[in-house]
């Protein structure tokens, strides 16, 4: 199987005060910060992590599309979007997760969050990461 690093990733998640965790081979990047920011970062360093396992506490269709340009094999997310759901299977990533929500809601809990509504019509994930670097400015 090819998600030899998900039990790993999802273990560090659940123990750990981390929101991100990215794991391959020997090596295991872990995040604190909430949202999208940790994936653009590692996007936007180039870091290596094409064929990593991934863990991540809720995944929205945004941070689907930035773990798609990262190249992950497979992710685990207690709460994930249908919208997310289809952009991972869409790009052959296998995913596992224990709620699956109609879409992530902001952090008020009154309404959708602003990187789920800002990709919510894109299907192109250039345009989406384009379209999250645009809200992220406005924010």
């Amino acid at each position: 199987m090819h998600c030899v690093n998900l039990e790993k990733a999802k273990m560090l998640l659940q123990r750990t005060d981390s929101t991100c965790v990215l794991c391959g081979g020997n090596t295991i990047l872990t995040d604190k910060r909430r949202g999208v920011r940790p994936l653009l970062d590692l996007l936007e360093s180039g870091t290596a992590v094409a064929g990593f396992s991934a863990a991540d506490k809720v995944v929205g269709k945004a941070a689907a599309f930035l773990y798609c340009l990262l190249g992950i094999n497979c992710l685990y997310a207690p709460v994930i979007s249908q919208p997310a759901l289809a952009v991972l299977q869409n790009a052959g990533i296998d995913a596992e997760y224990d709620q699956l929500v109609p879409a992530i809601r902001n952090r008020a809990g009154d309404g959708f969050c602003p990187m789920e509504s800002a990709v919510w019509e894109i299907s192109d994930p250039h345009e989406a990461l384009k379209a999250i670097q645009d809200t992220l400015k406005k924010l």
